[in-house]
């Protein structure tokens, strides 16, 4: 899942700018950190009424999926999805499928 792409981009991004700008060998130390910003930052969604609650909740219950598939070792962390935050964005779908983007 990439940030950019399209629009002006013709053509695949070469194998080694996604090498270079792919960062998740170490940030996915972060994980839980990011996950834990993601929960505060849908409950502020929710309490705004800018996403309904009920979607609030389904995606509360799927990072803490994920949350503990990470910690299991159990998630597959790719540099196709470039940055952690990616990769826990691209596994939340996965499992609660379109209301996780």
């Amino acid at each position: 899942m990439k940030l950019w792409g399209g629009g002006r981009f013709t053509k695949p991004t070469n194998e080694l700018v996604d090498e270079y700008t792919a960062s998740i060998s170490f940030d996915q130390k972060l994980a839980q950190y990011d996950i834990q910003g993601s929960l505060a930052h849908v409950e502020m969604l929710a309490k705004c009424e800018i996403i309904p609650a009920k979607d609030a909740e389904e995606i509360k219950k799927g990072l803490k999926i994920v949350a503990e598939k990470i910690k299991a070792g159990e998630a597959e962390l790719t540099e196709v999805n470039e940055d952690i935050h990616m990769n826990v964005e691209k596994l939340l779908i996965d499992e609660v499928g379109a209301v996780g983007g």
